[in-house]
């Protein structure tokens, strides 16, 4: 039987991992920007979640370690489909799309919206999850730091076509991860990384013969945007998904979006300095926004 219980106590390692995953996924949105220069949407969303399957099939081998049994653990392929559809496909293929036309700075502010919607969520789905009112005062208190870094003109229709619904999109994006995250913590006991494995195998079945049928094969990319979607593969797929279900499993869902935080911070930051996008002159203040709503959550797992 699944146990919905609150995890145990973060642990030094839980806050090393996120802190991992804030830069992890933080220079994702840069590489999916590079990734573009040569591969279609659907193509760099696709071959991230080939290669991360790819290399955790692999990783399965070397270890000896056998995927959950089709017969006997229908339950985890269950929750592994959910983690493929809500973590990998929709949300990879949502972002590639949309930072054909909105910055990858942009892209990573919005990802601070996804506590909102976990915390909701785990409020109503799992037992010990609820919502408190330190809770919801940190959660609020970084998603002021994230207005403030957005700007006033941040979500204002523009004359680009698909700009606004681009923008929008990468809101829908966080309700998608947050029904991931809750997806992964309701799964029942099973080892980590053949959850993982089991997921972007799934994610992979379903996005890659799309991606063929509607882009084809790419056609001599160049060396830069190949390296960038080696990136995306190894890295914030396969090796932050690692990591993300281990802290899910062991701290829980709700500690897990304090990494939605730091992303922004890293995004905005590759974006200034390797992408030349305008740095907003609010950025300051929203950082000090942002570290202070972490605080004020730490304080409140206390």
């Amino acid at each position: 039987m699944t146990n919905l219980a609150t995890p145990s106590r973060p642990t030094l390692t839980n806050w090393i991992e996120i802190a991992a995953l804030g830069v992890i996924w933080g220079a994702s949105f840069l590489s999916v920007h590079v990734a573009l220069t040569g591969f279609g949407p659907l193509t760099v969303a696709a071959g991230r979640i080939g290669i991360a399957a790819a290399t955790l099939a692999l990783l399965c081998v070397l270890l000896r370690l056998p995927l959950p049994s089709l017969h006997a653990d229908r339950r985890v392929w269950r929750h592994a489909l959910g983690m493929a559809v809500f973590t990998n496909v929709l949300p990879f293929a949502v972002i590639a799309w949309a930072q054909q036309t909105v910055q990858s700075s942009f892209v990573g502010i919005t990802m601070a919206l996804v506590p909102l919607f976990t915390l909701v969520m785990a409020h109503v789905a799992l037992p010990g999850e609820r919502l408190t009112l330190p809770r919801i005062a940190g959660v609020l208190l970084g998603l002021v730091g994230v207005v403030v870094l957005i700007g006033l003109d941040g979500l204002t229709l523009t004359g680009e076509p698909w700009h606004a619904l681009a923008q929008l999109s990468c809101v829908g994006v966080t309700v998608s991860y947050a029904l991931g995250s809750i997806v992964t913590r309701r799964c029942p006991a099973v080892d980590p990384v053949a959850f993982s494995t089991a997921s972007l195998l799934l994610a992979a079945a379903m996005i890659v013969p799309v991606a063929l049928a509607v882009e084809g094969v790419p056609h001599a990319p160049p060396a830069p945007a190949l390296w960038a979607l080696a990136y995306l593969g190894l890295m914030p797929t396969a090796f932050a998904t690692l990591i993300l279900v281990h802290v899910v499993r062991s701290a829980g869902p709700t500690f897990l979006t304090q990494t939605n935080y730091q992303v922004p911070v890293w995004s905005v930051l590759f974006g200034t300095l390797l992408l030349s996008e305008p740095l907003p002159p609010q950025f300051l203040a929203a950082l000090g926004l942002i570290l202070a709503g972490l605080a004020v959550s730490r304080m409140a797992r206390r």
